[in-house]
C-alpha cells in the first residue's frame, strides 16, 4: 500500500534528522537556493508578475521533477521507501532548528552576549546588534515555534497530502519566501507572490502546528484560551498561531517591538498576562518543538493512511456498482 512507503519513508527520513542533522556542505536546499537566485538575476523586476512568473518557475520545477522521480519508483517498495526517506531528510530542518537555538542559548548562559548576536542570524532575520540578553531570548524563543512550523510540520503535512511532490514543493515555496518574501525596497513587488503562496501552504502546518502546542503543554487549558485570544494579533496569518499556542504552553510574553529587515516592527504582545522570556525557556521551547513534531510524524503517517483506507474504500464501490 502506498500509505507504507510514506510511513516507512517519513519515518526513516524524521530520524535521519534526528541524528545526523542537515549537512555543512552540499544540502539539495542550498542547491535549490542558488538555482533560485540565479533565475532571479535574469526576471527580476520592480514588479509583481514578474514575481509571480519567477515563483511559478521555482516552484513548478521543482515539483514537475518532484513527480517524475515518484513515478519512477511508483511500485518498486524498497526505492519508494528511499526516495520518500531521502526527500523528507532534506526538506525538514528540525536538528538545525535545535541546534542554533541551543547554541544560543548557551551563549547567553554563559554572559557571552556578543557570540549570542553573532549567531542570531543563523536563526532569523532580526537586526541583533541593539538587543539584549532578554530580547534575544525572546527571539529565539518566538523563531523556534515558527520555525518548528516551516522547517517540519508544514513539510509533513504536504507530504500526506502530496506524497514526494508535496515535501519537495512545501520547501521550494518556503525557501522562496525566505529569499524574496520580505518587504525590503527589492523584494516588496517582486516578493509578493512568494509571500502570498507560503502564506497559503503554510496555513494547515500553522494550525497543526498550534493545536499540537496546545495538546503538548502542561496546561493545554491555559495555552488554548492564550491561543485563541492572541492568534488573530499577530500580523502575520500563520506564525499568529504558532506563537501565540507556543507562548500559552510555555507560560511566557512573546511578541512586542523588534527590528526586522532594516524596520522597527512594534507587534502586539502575545500572552500579556504572563512572564517575560529567560534564557532557560530557549531549552523549554526546543523540547516543546520536538514534542509537536513527533505528533506531526504521528498525524502525517496516520492521515495519509486514513486517506488511502478512503480512496480504496471509494474505488471498491466504484467497481460494485458498475458491475
Amino acid at each position: 500500500m502506498p500509505c507504507r512507503g510514506f510511513a516507512c519513508g517519513a519515518a526513516l527520513g524524521f530520524l535521519g534528522d534526528l541524528v545526523v542533522g542537515d549537512p555543512r556542505r552540499g544540502h539539495p536546499v542550498a542547491a535549490f537556493g542558488r538555482a533560485a537566485h540565479a533565475l532571479e538575476q535574469r526576471l527580476w523586476r520592480d514588479d509583481r508578475g514578474r514575481g509571480a512568473l519567477y515563483a511559478a518557475v521555482c516552484t513548478g520545477t521543482t515539483v514537475a521533477g518532484a513527480a517524475l522521480l515518484a513515478r519512477a519508483v511508483r511500485g518498486r517498495r524498497g526505492a519508494d521507501v528511499a526516495l520518500t526517506a531521502a526527500v523528507t531528510w532534506a526538506v525538514i530542518g528540525g536538528t538545525s532548528l535545535a541546534r542554533e537555538a541551543r547554541a544560543i542559548g548557551g551563549a547567553l548562559a554563559a554572559g557571552d552576549l556578543e557570540v549570542a548576536r553573532e549567531r542570531l542570524p543563523h536563526l532569523c532575520g532580526r537586526d541583533p546588534s541593539s538587543l539584549d540578553a532578554q530580547q534575544i531570548a525572546r527571539a529565539v524563543v518566538e523563531s523556534v515555534a515558527e520555525n518548528t512550523s516551516d522547517a517540519v510540520v508544514g513539510a509533513l503535512v504536504w507530504g500526506a497530502l502530496a506524497g514526494v511532490p508535496g515535501l519537495v514543493g512545501f520547501r521550494a515555496v518556503n525557501t522562496l519566501d525566505a529569499m524574496v518574501g520580505h518587504k525590503s525596497p527589492r523584494y516588496r513587488r517582486f516578493g509578493w507572490a512568494s509571500a502570498r503562496l507560503d502564506d497559503v501552504v503554510g496555513w494547515p502546518g500553522a494550525r497543526l502546528t498550534a493545536a499540537l502546542a496546545v495538546l503538548a503543554a502542561p496546561d493545554p487549558r491555559g495555552a488554548a484560551r492564550v491561543a485563541r485570544r492572541d492568534a488573530h494579533r499577530h500580523p502575520s496569518p500563520n506564525a499568529g498561531p504558532v506563537e501565540a499556542a507556543f507562548a500559552g504552553a510555555l507560560g511566557v510574553r512573546l511578541g512586542g517591538t523588534l527590528a526586522y529587515g532594516g524596520r522597527i516592527e512594534h507587534r502586539p504582545v502575545l500572552g500579556a498576562e504572563l512572564r517575560a522570556v529567560r534564557t532557560g525557556d530557549i531549552e523549554r521551547a526546543v523540547r516543546l518543538s520536538r514534542r509537536v513534531s513527533l505528533l506531526a510524524l504521528g498525524c502525517a503517517v496516520g492521515g495519509r493512511a486514513v486517506g488511502s483506507l478512503l480512496r480504496a474504500g471509494t474505488t471498491r464501490t466504484g467497481k460494485a456498482r458498475n458491475r
